[in-house]
């Protein structure tokens, strides 16, 4: 049976503001090949975290995040992968943050099957009509709540 493609979604990296470097678990991970696609909801912030994203697989696709500098990256993005229409941004535009019915005008806006969002790094799937709103949680793997580590 065809399992499909692989895709990863990731986003918040925060590097080097809130961690060093990709911690090492992730990096065995992530490795080139696996994946053909990375969606990415921004704040990488360090150009070396979008350095190494890009060598992961043959479509990454990138939204701006809130931390990140590059003005070269679009605060939105709709991609297909298959079957399906994603929708990308980072999170921060949405007020309240994570509120789901903001998070569902927006899907509807865009008018895609799955909107993937981050910047509040709680790790989330709603579904909504038959269509799903996805945020990761965080990339660079640690928990921040009041300035401590969880």
């Amino acid at each position: 049976s065809d399992f499909g493609e692989l895709v990863l979604v990731i986003g918040d990296f925060h590097i080097p503001h809130r961690q060093d470097e990709l911690p090492e678990q992730f990096k065995k991970l992530l490795v080139a090949g696996k994946m053909e696609h990375v969606l990415c909801t921004g704040n990488l912030v360090s150009t070396k975290v979008h350095e190494h994203l890009v060598t992961l697989a043959r479509h990454v696709h990138l939204v701006k995040g809130d931390m990140d500098q590059d003005s070269e990256l679009p605060e939105r993005k709709t991609v297909e992968i298959g079957e399906f229409k994603i929708g990308m941004i980072h999170g921060h535009q949405v007020v309240p943050w994570g509120d789901p019915e903001a998070l569902a005008s927006i899907l509807r806006e865009m008018n895609v099957d799955i909107l993937i969002t981050g910047h509040t790094h709680k790790h989330q799937i709603v579904e909504y009509e038959g269509k799903y709103i996805i945020n990761p949680r965080l990339g660079h793997g640690r928990v921040f709540i009041t300035g401590q580590r969880c």
